[in-house]
């Protein structure tokens, strides 16, 4: 007996990323699986079939699904896939089910068992299938990267002959695991850095990466560990106490987001047009639509003398590491489903019943933090 894996080309604009990557192939055999791949899965990260052990490719993506068990990839699939696979099978994969009413309605019909990867509870057990926060660390990274190439100066402090130059001043905004990861990097690349989050808790993890925290006493703690809607007397508070470090900054890096809703907005017109000619923002809620009311999603845009960066899908430029993580996600997810070369589904597990979006011809119950804006939908 085994269980038979289908993995999908990814067809959606500008994604690069695969949902299975050689080292990942082959535990998911040792876990009794058949592994069937889509003939050129993987290019787009210069990934060939060739490396590819004990995996059968093939063309037609309806005959890849039509006998599966499982069916993975990264992005949502066509309908014409969903209605190829076979009642009872396995769809895993990113959906953000708001964004997807026909394929969900596709779901249902087919009775497809969907396991939906944002959906994954941000509970410690749950730490190895979170995918969010992989591919969001990734995001940090690179949003550092992609500022410092549009900036005018360097980040670290350098001594040369001529005279000193530097340190830049990073201002990070929204200390989830993307604002971290961007603490880190900036500070390993020898900036000054600042972090700033509504929820205060966040200051010792800033502090503990060499950061300076901004209080504006200010505490937008939500549910979940996400943070909540600012009042308009809050928010008037927070611009306030913000203006100052904004305008200091080279470079400023935002990840705010509040699940299901558009990104709060963080940095105004007016505070843009105060900012130092040649400074740069980096808008990592460009999805949700942005948390600069300068940003315009998807694109590069010089306001005055400020660089505003609101790129779109940012894990899948780091395709190779963004698919390892994730590939790595998955597998630890169905992990918990494949044993003996079967699957079994204890719905009493929490992550299982928590990640479920359908189900045996029905709707899961609602999504929880995390299923907001689809980065692809919003591309």
């Amino acid at each position: 007996m085994y269980v038979n894996v289908a993995v999908l080309r990814e067809t959606r604009a500008h994604e690069r990323r695969v949902a299975l990557v050689p080292a990942v192939a082959s535990k998911l055999i040792k876990l009794g699986g058949k592994l069937h791949m889509q003939s050129g899965a993987g290019a787009a990260i210069k990934l060939p079939d060739a490396a590819f052990a004990d995996v059968v490719f093939m063309d037609d993506r309806r005959e890849l699904v039509g006998d599966a068990d499982v069916v993975l990839c990264v992005q949502p699939p066509a309908l014409e896939v969903v209605t190829a696979m076979k009642p009872g099978a396995i769809l895993i994969c990113f959906v953000y089910a708001n964004n997807e009413p026909a394929l969900v309605k596709a779901l249902v019909e087919q009775k497809i068992t969907c396991f939906a990867m944002e959906r994954i509870p941000r509970i410690s057990r749950a730490q190895a299938m979170d995918a969010l926060s992989s591919q969001s660390a990734l995001a940090g990274y690179y949003a550092v990267e992609l500022g410092a190439a549009q900036m005018m100066r360097v980040l670290p402090k350098i001594t040369s002959a001529a005279g000193v130059i530097g340190p830049a001043k990073v201002l990070v905004m929204g200390l989830g695991v993307a604002g971290l990861e961007a603490i880190a990097t900036a500070q390993r690349l020898g900036a000054v850095v600042e972090g700033y989050d509504v929820r205060p808790e966040t200051r010792e993890q800033a502090l503990s990466l060499g950061a300076t925290f901004v209080d504006t006493g200010v505490d937008a703690t939500g549910k979940g560990g996400y943070a909540r809607a600012l009042t308009a007397e809050e928010k008037a508070k927070v611009d306030a106490a913000l203006t100052r470090h904004i305008q200091q900054a080279d470079l400023i890096i935002t990840t705010a987001a509040i699940p299901g809703k558009a990104s709060p907005k963080l940095i105004s017109h007016a505070q843009v047009a105060g900012m130092k000619a040649g400074a740069v923002i980096v808008d990592l809620s460009a999805e949700g639509g942005g948390n600069c009311e300068d940003s315009r999603p998807g694109e590069t845009v010089e306001v005055g003398g400020v660089t505003v960066m609101a790129p779109l899908n940012v894990p899948s430029r780091l395709g190779s590491d963004a698919s390892e993580l994730y590939a790595k996600n998955q597998y630890n997810l169905l992990a918990l489903m494949m044993k003996n070369n079967i699957i079994t589904i204890d719905w009493t597990d929490e992550v299982l019943a928590k990640t479920a979006l359908t189900h045996d011809g029905r709707l899961c119950d609602a999504p929880p933090p995390g299923a907001a804006l689809s980065p692809a939908k919003a591309a």
